[in-house]
């Protein structure tokens, strides 16, 4: 019999639960139990899953597959013709003084021309073309095979520019077209994505010890991330063949799995280990951790799930691609989390908090009182209402730059002027404006007759030449199909493919010219090239976008009204969400449309933001946003259950949670803020979005924001209709019972 006043471990083998256990219990339990088989298990599944990525690799999508509109339509004319796209490099020759000679400018045109005919990867060589300054030669060469891999053999092709550059060293010669600035490109993408592949783990490792204080607790939610991500893209290799792949989606998913799949590990790990710090067994405290934060983690997941799913709305290959990779990476994060994660801490038990980094230890696992975050909450539990008020003006204030954002499309124009193609690139289209941006126009007639089309698409030059909106350095191309049916007219325009001028000639084009010259014929014909798919690729999003947004926003609240059974926390979970959301696109427009960070973040401004980055953020950062509010109102709920008041509640709640989220948030802006050191703008757009979200979300809407709203609110943050209010508990009976003495 145990002596007076002594403690006695509590020696049940589980929870109590009013009901039967939810199956996140359920699975946690038969995890814990069989620790090797649920280890087994999901090592399998990591194995197959990167076995379907080696054999069946990523199918990639098309041009065609990646076209919408008018634009989209041309490419599937050229597509259903025995006309091979061409990809054209152009070697330009100038002289180092400015004065170019035109005999040695002949004799290097030749010395090009002869060495590039010679390569298999060369199609054929054009006739030199002198500029109208007579400063500058250009000698287009045609890259032979598939168009779209043309980026892959131009290696050869670069070769012999550089050689022949260095037999000539009165002039320069240097190589830019569509397949090299492509190389270039995933080059310097690649190059980024290694150095992040290099610092992603260690950089969360850091993050991970000093909220841990020990070595194996910080590295089992590192694990589960990457072998998340691993899997993830295997599946998405099978799936890139329903839904072929953009081109972006495995760089997302290694920014957004090994965020999510921490994350979660981390919510779990910190539960259990305060459930074992109460004294609990392993085994009753991984099932109460798999009951509180295991729910939370799955209807998380299911938040960044239905948000990510909105984006099928738009009706295009890239967003559907980015929802698919970013559903399936959370799903595997998710599921581990569930599965392997309960068999590690299980087999692990007491030594996931070894090695302990002596210092750190300490520091994580003080008996003291936190005051930090109390502080922060004492002006939202004593003046919600002025607290509240003073939050949201701060976040629209950030948020009103985002009213005059102006989106672009990614193309030569946006990429880095650090690569020295794009510098070519620039002297190229001065010097021969048609060797830039350009329109194409696809004719398919009823009944083939080359004459015919050859005749109406010479009407429809003879009309361009006539205007200035379009080049007249050269003379537009013409190809016809061998049956005669299908043609295709390219003529170039002098101004940059997202200016206002470039748009001018294509509303031209299409409204007057081409109606004018091809309206006679039995034919379909279509205006694409690089100025329509950008126009074509906006208005698309801008006639799909109010539904995206919508339906995340009814989906969110329906999730979380059902989740919590409050109609009032649905509701507000969209509201502070939005919030969040359109503070960062007020970041996002200040930081890139002008040109104050540029040295700081390293990039050129364009004066717009990436036409896709937006919506993507959107739907995105309404998920991971939902992330950190499941856990924290999940939380506030349990103490409102226990009997506290609102006020106490909401102080019980944020600070008891207030660790985890913090570690969780900053592992998450570390992740993203290696993404925005990146040189490739798109991805620095993306990063520096999801920091600045994940920061505006963990601090001010949590600690300032949330608390204030659901003080002021009081017992009515949980009003229900009535056919709601029969609430299934998820959280074990009496969980927080204070161990007492016994005689």
């Amino acid at each position: 019999m145990p002596e007076e006043g002594r403690t006695v471990p509590q020696q049940t083998a589980r929870p109590p639960f009013r009901i039967r256990p939810p199956v996140t219990v359920r699975i946690a339990r038969w995890s814990a139990t069989h620790p090797w088989r649920a280890i087994g298990a999901w090592f399998t599944f990591m194995v197959l899953c990167v076995g379907a990525l080696s054999l069946a690799g990523i199918q990639q999508a098309s041009d065609v597959e990646l076209g919408v509109g008018e634009a989209g339509r041309a490419d599937q004319i050229v597509a259903g013709s025995d006309l091979e796209p061409s990809i054209t490099e152009n070697v330009l020759i100038t002289a180092e003084s400015g004065l170019l000679d035109p005999a040695t400018a002949r004799a290097a045109a030749a010395d090009v021309a002869a060495r590039m005919s010679a390569l298999p990867d060369v199609a054929g060589v054009d006739e030199a073309i002198p500029s109208g300054d007579g400063e500058s030669v250009l000698v287009p060469v045609t890259v032979a095979g598939d168009a779209e891999t043309a980026d892959e053999r131009v290696g050869a092709l670069l070769g012999v520019t550089e050689s022949i550059d260095e037999q000539y060293p009165d002039l320069t010669i240097e190589q830019a077209g569509e397949a090299s600035i492509s190389e270039a490109f995933f080059e310097l993408l690649e190059e980024d994505l290694g150095t992040i592949a290099m610092l992603s783990v260690p950089v969360t490792l850091i993050v991970l010890l000093l909220a841990f204080g020990a070595i194996l607790a910080a590295g089992v939610p590192v694990l589960l991330g990457i072998s998340s991500v691993a899997s993830a893209i295997g599946l998405y290799a099978l799936a890139s063949y329903a839904i072929p792949d953009g081109g972006t989606v495995t760089h997302l998913m290694l920014l957004i799995g090994l965020a999510v799949g921490v994350d979660y590990s981390l919510f779990y790990l910190r539960r259990e280990r305060e459930e074992r710090a109460r004294g609990r067994g392993t085994v009753e405290a991984i099932e109460i951790a798999a009951a509180t934060s295991g729910h939370s983690v799955v209807v998380s997941g299911l938040a960044v799930a239905v948000s990510m799913a909105g984006l099928y709305l738009s009706a295009d290959v890239n967003f559907s691609s980015m929802a698919t990779g970013a559903i399936l990476v959370v799903a595997v994060a998710v599921a581990g989390s569930l599965t392997v994660l309960p068999a590690l801490l299980a087999k692990l038990g007491h030594r996931i908090d070894r090695p302990r980094v002596p210092v750190l230890w300490r520091l994580t696992n003080q008996s003291r009182p936190a005051r930090f975050w109390p502080a922060v909450l004492r002006p939202a539990l004593r003046y919600p209402a002025a607290t509240l008020v003073v939050a949201v003006l701060g976040l629209l204030a950030v948020a009103a730059p985002a009213t005059d954002m102006k989106l672009s499309d990614p193309s030569e124009e946006n990429f880095s002027r650090s690569l020295p193609v794009m510098q070519t690139y620039d002297r190229l289209v001065e010097a021969f404006p048609s060797s830039g941006t350009s329109h194409m126009v696809a004719v398919e007639a009823r009944e083939g007759d080359e004459n015919v089309l050859r005749s109406a698409l010479a009407g429809l030059a003879a009309l361009t030449a006539q205007d200035s909106r379009f080049a007249h350095d050269q003379a537009p191309v013409v190809q016809v199909s061998g049956d005669g049916r299908v043609a295709t007219m390219t003529v170039g325009v002098p101004y940059p493919a997202e200016s206002a001028e470039a748009e001018a000639s294509l509303d031209v084009l299409r409204g007057d010219f081409a109606p004018r010259a091809l309206d006679g014929l039995d034919a379909e014909y279509a205006v694409g090239g690089e100025v329509a798919s950008t126009v074509d690729y906006t208005d698309n999003l801008a006639s799909k976008l109010p539904w995206i947004i919508a339906f995340v926003l009814a989906l969110a609240f329906i999730m979380m009204t059902v989740t919590f059974r409050s109609v009032v926390i649905g509701l507000t979970t969209v509201a502070v969400n939005l919030l969040s959301t359109v503070a960062a696109f007020g970041v996002l427009a200040v930081v890139f449309q002008n040109t104050w960070a540029e040295g700081l973040l390293g990039f050129t401004s364009t004066g717009s933001v990436v036409v896709w980055i937006p919506l993507f953020l959107f739907v995105i950062l309404f998920g991971l946003s939902m992330d950190y509010h499941v856990f924290v109102v999940s939380r506030i709920r349990e103490a409102v259950d226990r009997g506290l008041s609102t006020k106490d509640a909401v102080r019980n709640g944020i600070t008891g949670s207030a660790g985890v989220i913090t570690s969780a948030a900053v592992v998450m802006v570390a992740i993203f803020g290696l993404f925005a050191a990146m040189r490739v703008v798109e991805m620095k757009q993306m990063g520096v979005g999801l920091a600045v979200a994940v920061l505006i979300d963990a601090v001010i809407i949590r600690a300032v924001v949330l608390p204030s709203l659901m003080v002021l609110l009081g017992r009515a943050n949980w009003w229900a209709p009535r056919f709601l209010r029969g609430r299934v508990p998820v959280f074990p009976a009496n969980e927080d019972r204070q161990l007492k003495p016994v005689s």
